[in-house]
C-alpha cells in the first residue's frame, strides 16, 4: 500500500522512553513512508522543565521518516487534553491516525499490521479500533479478534468512529446505568471500568481512555484486537503517572509479522471476553491486590 496513515507520538518527560520508543518506530519497514507527528507537553512546574526541554531537544533530531512535524504546547495540557485534541485534529485532516505513547516499544512489524488493519476494516462500521497490545499472554486467543473494548497502548482508529467520541463521562454514566450495562461493562464485574469512570467525573484521574471505552461501547462497536503483542509498556517503571508496577501488563514482543485475516461474521469473539473475564479476576482479586502491592512496597516504587 502507499497511503500510510500518520502516526501520532505524545511524549512529555521522559527522553530515554522517548529515544526508545523513536528508535523501535524506526525499526519498521514503513517509517520511512510515514508522516511523525509529535505532541509535546509542556512542563507543570519548574521540576519538569529539564526533562522537558531535553526530551524537546530529542525530538529535535529526529530522523527516518517520510515527514516529521512537531507541535510543542506552550503550556501544560496534561494528556487526556493533549491526545484527545491531537486525535481529532489528525484524524478529521487523514481520516485514520495510528497512536503511540512515549512509554511504548514498538515491534518491527507493528506499522504494517496497523496500517493493513486499518486498510482492510476501514469500511466495516461495526469496528472502530485496532489494538496492537496484549498482556494476558493466553495461547488461546487468535492472532486477531474482535471485542467490545479498547486498549490504549498502541491503537488506531478512523475518523467515521472517531466520531462518536463523547468527552462528556457524566453523560457515558449516565447511558451506561439507563441501559443496565455496568456490569458487562466492567466485565462481567471483574474489572471497575465504570468505577474509573466515576473517578473521571469526579477529577480523581482524567483519563481520556475511559471514556473512549465507554463511547464506543454503548454504540456496540468493537475492537479489533491481537491474540500476540506488537507492542510492550515499558511504563510500569515507576516513571509515569498512570501506571503501576508488578508485572501486572506484561507482554511478550512478537517479532513476526501478524497477518490481517478479515473476520466474518463482524461479532465479538465470546471465547476471548470469557479470558479477558477471567484475566481480570485473577488480577483484581483482593488477594491479589494485595500481594502486588506488598510487592512493590518491599521492592520501593510503590507511589502512595
Amino acid at each position: 500500500m502507499t497511503n500510510y496513515a500518520p502516526i501520532l507520538l505524545f511524549v512529555y518527560n521522559r527522553p530515554e522512553h522517548t529515544q526508545r520508543v523513536i528508535a523501535s518506530l524506526r525499526n519498521n519497514e514503513e517509517a520511512n513512508q510515514s508522516h511523525l507527528f509529535v505532541y509535546s507537553d509542556s512542563w507543570k512546574d519548574n521540576n519538569d522543565e529539564t526533562a522537558v526541554r531535553k526530551v524537546r531537544q530529542l525530538i529535535h533530531s529526529i530522523s527516518g521518516f517520510k515527514e516529521i512535524t512537531i507541535i510543542e504546547r506552550n503550556k501544560n495540557w496534561g494528556l487526556a487534553h493533549n491526545i484527545i485534541d491531537g486525535v481529532t485534529t489528525q484524524v478529521n485532516r487523514f481520516g485514520r491516525v495510528i497512536v503511540i505513547e512515549d512509554d511504548l516499544l514498538i515491534s518491527p512489524y507493528f506499522l504494517r499490521f496497523m496500517n493493513e488493519a486499518l486498510e482492510c476494516y476501514k469500511n466495516e462500521q461495526q469496528i472502530g479500533h485496532i489494538q496492537a497490545y496484549d498482556f494476558t499472554q493466553n495461547t488461546s486467543l487468535p492472532d486477531t479478534f474482535l471485542i467490545k473494548w479498547t486498549g490504549s497502548w498502541g491503537w488506531a482508529t478512523w475518523d467515521r468512529a472517531w466520531k462518536f467520541f463523547n468527552p462528556d463521562g457524566k453523560e457515558l454514566l449516565e447511558q451506561l446505568k439507563r441501559q443496565k450495562l455496568t456490569r458487562t461493562f466492567d466485565f462481567n464485574g471483574n474489572y471497575p471500568f465504570t468505577r474509573m469512570l466515576r473517578r473521571q467525573i469526579a477529577g480523581k484521574n482524567n483519563s481520556w481512555a475511559i471514556r473512549w471505552n465507554a463511547s464506543l461501547f454503548l454504540n456496540n462497536i468493537l475492537s479489533l484486537n491481537v491474540g500476540k503483542s506488537l507492542v510492550q509498556n515499558t511504563g510500569f517503571d515507576g516513571s509515569g503517572t498512570n501506571c503501576g508496577g508488578g508485572g501486572l501488563y506484561s507482554a511478550n514482543m512478537w517479532m513476526q509479522p501478524l497477518p490481517v485475516v478479515p473476520i466474518s461474521p463482524i461479532e465479538e469473539n465470546k471465547q476471548a471476553r470469557k479470558i479477558f473475564e477471567k484475566y481480570y479476576h485473577h488480577t483484581n482479586n483482593l488477594r491479589a491486590k494485595a500481594i502486588r502491592r506488598i510487592k512493590r512496597i518491599l521492592k520501593g516504587d510503590f507511589k502512595a
